[in-house]
């Protein structure tokens, strides 16, 4: 049977619904976040000057698409690591793992992006 007070409505009211959502998670990573504050800051200014230094469209794409992968995996990190955090603050073998699980996804998405770079504005 379905229950529809678990299901979400269609249409107009879940697309605002959700976009509302993701604005919050945004906000709240603004606010709490520090790591995401750090990429923001590096990556908007390199998101905006990636169309004039890249060599060619598929390059700008590449370079921005990355700097947004770092952001991306950084909200996904902030993720877990809230809900682990919540779950308890005590050292948890599993919440610890949880957590650096996410830092290395951080860490690999920065490599892939300094790489991509590199190697677009490579002569």
């Amino acid at each position: 049977m379905n229950n529809p007070t678990f299901k979400s409505s269609g249409g107009l009211r879940r697309i605002v619904r959700a976009a509302g959502y993701s604005l919050a998670g945004l906000r709240a990573a603004l606010i709490h976040e520090a790591a995401f504050r750090q990429e923001l800051a590096l990556g908007l200014p390199l998101i905006v000057l990636a169309p004039f230094i890249a060599p060619g469209k598929w390059a700008a794409l590449a370079m921005i698409g990355t700097i947004l992968l770092v952001l991306i995996i950084e909200l996904l990190n902030s993720g877990i690591e809230s809900v682990a955090d919540a779950v308890s603050t005590e050292h948890h073998p599993l919440l610890g793992r949880a957590k650096d699980l996410g830092s290395a996804a951080v860490m690999l998405s920065l490599a892939l992006a300094g790489a991509t770079w590199i190697v677009a504005l490579w002569p």
